[in-house]
């Protein structure tokens, strides 16, 4: 199966302090899921903070659902 990265947008002053506490929820989740080979980052673009989850396609409806991202893109292979 493919890998899929899903984004989650942070504006303000604490943007970064609270994407970065939005990874610790991401890690709660996907140890309660057995979501296992996932990596998660932030990404700073001036205007926003992003913060970033990728993992196996499997598990595209789950986060969908719960977690609500608001952009996701496929990772193509080199």
């Amino acid at each position: 199966m493919g890998l899929l990265r899903f984004h989650w947008d942070f504006f303000g002053p604490d943007a970064q302090p609270t994407a970065d506490h939005f990874l610790r929820h991401l890690d709660t989740f996907c140890e309660k899921n057995t979501i296992s080979e996932y990596r998660h980052w932030t990404s700073d673009h001036k205007v926003r903070v992003e913060a970033s989850l990728e993992c196996d396609q499997e598990h595209m409806l789950l986060i969908r659902d719960a977690l609500k991202p608001k952009r996701a893109e496929r990772v193509l292979e080199d």
